[in-house]
């Protein structure tokens, strides 16, 4: 498991509990997966600590590289590292994932959860997974003797790892020039358990305080990374911005304010190898942003695909989570006079049981106009990006977003809630923009279903004006969305942290 880092180049190890394409409920995996492989092609060298889950589609050249046994709640867990390498287009050398394998704990049918339902026992298998990757950066700097420069954390479930290498640091002498980074997805998902299994971290009950973990009561891991990791950074500036306020801070709105540092902003980008129009494996016809016949063909496919007639009338798509932050509701209370007008619209996604309901019961009332798929299917998701006209993305809050970056990938135009980085990554239709060539998509403010429709009636009015429509789909499909530029600023932050 020993590697030699060039001089000129930072080893990162890069802990998450979900990448692809090992494992995947949303974005997060996107990001983990995409990111390491952009810093791989920038010439860094970068290990990917992963849970070892069932639904994992690791290669089969896998082996075993160490075991060691950890503690959760002071009973002792046998743990085994599994190791393998993947060859990163135009990156020097591979990137190294790790799994961190405990049957009783990751070979489940979900990763998170059940039928709905959270697994009782998150904190144990997330506790574990966090002492395995200390142990495993002890293995890596002790016994390996490699320079690890970055533990960059993602989210609640990694959190943890920050706090163990800080506050039992007299646990971890040789670890203790390594700087941590911990990365915010949502700061809705903050890990939080009745304040009783605090045992369970292994932590002293000093820390199990207003200054420490202690929230209310209850534990909040992702409080314990925020407080002490070196620094904190979310995946857009404007949500940066948003979360340090009382609307959006989800209560730790203080905690993060107290950062001398701040928190940083650096927006996400997408796979362009990946999500490529021009090279799409799961499209019924490839095209590009000088020749768009082959989106009108994926357009009369999806139709067919899901039922609907093919008629020219605007389709617009819905891909996400049908949860209240995704402000899906919204959509619903509109779609009387939706289905007024002339459009089609196609929903993917899963998510609170009562908003599936809903759209059951739309897509049963208007059969030629809904096109429902519940659940989550990759190649589908594909198809309706390259077929639909335009995305709707009614957010309340949206720390980056990843739905509306492929979008614009596939010509096909965002709608969304002016919030986050959707405010970030789509160009608002305005007369100035549309004058520019600059405008990508379309914005409203307030969340509510009027604002939602106004937009909405505004985007298939200039639906209907070809030439701006087209200006539109070009801005979009020509505007950088690569992880490069991206990942160059996450370098800079670990340098930064490391002077």
């Amino acid at each position: 498991m020993g590697t030699t880092t060039p001089s000129d180049s930072l080893h990162i190890v890069m802990a998450a509990s979900e990448a692809v394409p090992y494992a995947k409920t949303g974005g997060l995996a996107d990001v983990v997966g995409a990111l390491s492989m952009a810093l791989a092609k920038l010439g860094h060298w970068v290990t990917l600590l992963l849970p070892g889950y069932r639904l994992q589609s690791a290669p089969k050249d896998c082996r075993i590289a160490e075991k060691f046994v950890v503690s959760v709640g002071g009973t002792s867990v046998d743990v085994a590292i599994e190791e393998q390498y993947v060859t990163v287009i135009g990156a020097s050398h591979r990137v190294r994932v790790l799994f961190v394998c405990h049957a009783p704990y990751f070979d489940r049918p979900g990763l998170y959860q059940q039928d709905h339902h959270d697994y009782p026992d998150n904190l144990d298998r997330f506790t574990l997974f966090c002492r395995a990757v200390v142990q495993t950066l002890h293995i890596l700097v002790d016994v390996q003797k490699e320079k690890v420069d970055i533990l960059h954390l993602h989210d609640w479930q990694t959190a943890l790892c920050a706090v163990y290498l800080k506050a039992l640091s007299h646990e971890h002498h040789s670890l203790r020039s390594i700087k941590t980074l911990l990365t915010v997805h949502n700061l809705g998902y903050q890990g939080i358990f009745p304040g009783q299994e605090f045992i369970k971290t292994g932590l002293p009950s000093s820390l199990f305080s207003l200054g420490g973990l202690e929230f209310y009561g209850a534990v909040n891991c992702l409080k314990g990374g925020i407080i002490f990791s070196d620094a904190v950074s979310t995946v857009s500036p404007t949500y940066a911005r948003e979360i340090l306020t009382a609307e959006y801070g989800c209560g730790l709105e203080g905690v993060l304010a107290s950062r001398a540092s701040g928190v940083s902003g650096i927006t996400n980008g997408i796979d362009e190898v990946a999500w490529d129009p021009r090279n799409d494996v799961h499209l019924p016809a490839r095209y590009h942003v000088d020749d768009l016949s082959g989106k009108h063909v994926c357009k009369r496919a999806l139709q067919q695909e899901l039922g609907l007639p093919t008629l020219d009338v605007p389709l617009l798509a819905v891909i996400g989570r049908l949860t209240f932050q995704k402000g899906f509701d919204l959509l619903l209370d509109i779609l009387p006079e939706l289905m007024a007008l002339e459009l089609q619209l196609v929903v993917l996604g899963t998510g609170d049981s009562h908003l599936e309901q809903q759209f059951l019961a739309a897509e049963e009332k208007y059969p030629r106009m809904i096109g429902l798929t519940l659940g989550f299917e990759e190649a589908l998701a594909h198809r309706i990006e390259a077929g639909s006209d335009m995305l709707i993305m009614p957010s309340r809050y949206e720390p980056c977003g990843l739905s509306q970056l492929y979008s614009l990938r596939y010509g096909t135009v965002p709608l969304v809630r002016r919030t986050g980085g959707l405010a970030d990554t789509v160009i608002p239709f305005r007369p100035s923009t549309v004058k520019s060539g600059c405008a990508t998509g379309f914005h409203f403010i307030d969340p509510s279903p009027d604002a939602l429709l106004s937009a909405i009636l505004l985007a298939i009015h200039v639906y209907d004006e070809q030439e701006v429509w087209r200006s539109l789909v070009t801005s979009g499909m020509n505007a950088d969305l690569s992880w490069d530029q991206s990942a160059r600023t996450y370098v800079d932050l670990y340098r930064r942290l490391m002077d």
